[in-house]
C-alpha cells in the first residue's frame, strides 16, 4: 500500500516502544499501536505514516480563503488535506475530515508528482496543505514540496501551529515559506478544548517560523462565550505583537455553529472591538474574517490609512501596492510576500 511508509519523524524508545516527533503530543507508541491522531502506527519496532499522499479532498482555491491577505495576493492554491487531527476542537468545521481515520486500504493516493502537476495544469501559483491539520501530511509534503520548488510553485500551510521544531525546520528546508497558524484562545481554552494543549508550543513555533524567515498570518476564530471576552482577545494580541511583531497579519473570524458547538455566531460588534484593540495596540495589519463586505476586510497603510488592497469575502476588487511593495501615497514599506497575481474576475 503505496501511502503506508516509514516516518522521518521518531525515534526509538524502550522495548521496541517509539515516540513521534512530528507533532508536539510526543506520543510514545507501543508495537501495534498508534499515536493520538491515528495516523502514525508501530510496526515491529518502526513508526509508519498512514496518510503518505491519502488526500481527503483536493480542490483549487484562491490563496485569500485561507485566510493569507499579505501572501501572494489574487493566486489560487492547489488546496489538498488528508485525515484525522491532532487537536479535539468541538467547533471544527471540518469534523468529517478532521474526525475520521486514515484506511491505507481505500486511500486515494496521490504521488508527490502526481499533486504537483495538477497544480501546474489547473493553473495555480502553489500549493497549500489545509482543511484538516497538515502536520499529519508532513512526510509527504516534504517531497511535493520540494518538487514544487522546482517547478516555480509557493508552498504553505493552514495550520494549528502544534508541529515540533524538527517538523518545522524540515519544511522550511523542503521550500514551504508560508504559515498560517490559528491561536485559539489562552491557555485555559487549549487545555479545556483543544485535548490538554501546551499553548506555548503553539507561540514558540510563530515565533520560531518568523525567525527562520516564514511568511506568517495568525487567524483568531472568536467563539461565544470560549475566546471573546476582552481579557482573552487582549492576551492573544499582546502575546501577537511580542512574538512575531507588529508587522504580522491578524485576523479575527467570526464563528457559526458547527459540529458539536451551538452556541450563536459571534456578535459583528465583539469582532470590531478585537479589531479596534488590535490596532491601539499596535498591530499594523488587522482583519475581519466571515463578514463580507466589512471595512476590515481591506488592507490599509498603517502610516496614513490609504486602501492598499480592497477586497469582497475571497475577491480582490482594487489592488494598490506598488511594484516594489510601498503605499503610492506615502512611500510606506508594506509587509507582502509575492506580487499580486490578477487572475479572477473583479467584483464592482
Amino acid at each position: 500500500m503505496p501511502s503506508v511508509r516509514e516516518s522521518i519523524f521518531y525515534r526509538r524508545v524502550s522495548n521496541d516502544k517509539v515516540e513521534c516527533t512530528l507533532c508536539e503530543r510526543r506520543c510514545i507508541i507501543a508495537p501495534g499501536e498508534s499515536g493520538f491522531c491515528k495516523t502514525r502506527v508501530n510496526i515491529d519496532g518502526k513508526l509508519y505514516t498512514l496518510a503518505y499522499g491519502n488526500l481527503s479532498a483536493v480542490e483549487s482555491r484562491p490563496i485569500e480563503i485561507k485566510p493569507f491577505f499579505h501572501y501572494w495576493p489574487g493566486s489560487t492554491a492547489l488546496t489538498y488535506s488528508t485525515w484525522s487531527c491532532n487537536f479535539l476542537c468541538p467547533w471544527c468545521q471540518n469534523w468529517a475530515l478532521s474526525r475520521s481515520q486514515p484506511n491505507p486500504k481505500k486511500a486515494e493516493y496521490y504521488s508527490p508528482e502526481k499533486i504537483v502537476k495538477l497544480a501546474l495544469e489547473s493553473g495555480d501559483e502553489g500549493l497549500c496543505s489545509s482543511f484538516q491539520e497538515p502536520t499529519l501530511l508532513t512526510d509527504w509534503n516534504i517531497d511535493v514540496f520540494r518538487i514544487g520548488r522546482e517547478r516555480g510553485l509557493y508552498s504553505c500551510y493552514v495550520s494549528n501551529g502544534y508541529m515540533t521544531l524538527e517538523a518545522l525546520k524540515a519544511l522550511w528546508e523542503s521550500g514551504m515559506d508560508g504559515l498560517k497558524i490559528d491561536i485559539k484562545g489562552d491557555n485555559e481554552v487549549y487545555e479545556k478544548f483543544c485535548g490538554g494543549i501546551d499553548v506555548e508550543k503553539v507561540w514558540r513555533n510563530a515565533r520560531e517560523a518568523k525567525r527562520m524567515g516564514f511568511h506568517v498570518e495568525l487567524v483568531n476564530l472568536v467563539i461565544t462565550d470560549v475566546n471573546d471576552d476582552e481579557e482573552c482577545l487582549r492576551s492573544i494580541i499582546e502575546r501577537a505583537l511580542k512574538e512575531v511583531g507588529p508587522e504580522t497579519p491578524i485576523h479575527f473570524t467570526r464563528y457559526y455553529p458547527a459540529y458539536k458547538f451551538d452556541k450563536p455566531a459571534t456578535s459583528i460588534r465583539t469582532l470590531e472591538e478585537a479589531c479596534k484593540m488590535a490596532r491601539s495596540i499596535g498591530m499594523l495589519y488587522v482583519y475581519m474574517g466571515n463578514v463580507p463586505g466589512h471595512r476590515y476586510e481591506h488592507t490599509y497603510c498603517p502610516n496614513c490609512n490609504e486602501v492598499l488592497i480592497k477586497r469582497y469575502g475571497f475577491s480582490i476588487t482594487r489592488y494598490n501596492i506598488t511594484e516594489d511593495k510601498r503605499c503610492p501615497k506615502c512611500g510606506f514599506s508594506i509587509n507582502i510576500r509575492g506580487h499580486y497575481i490578477k487572475k479572477r474576475s473583479l467584483i464592482i
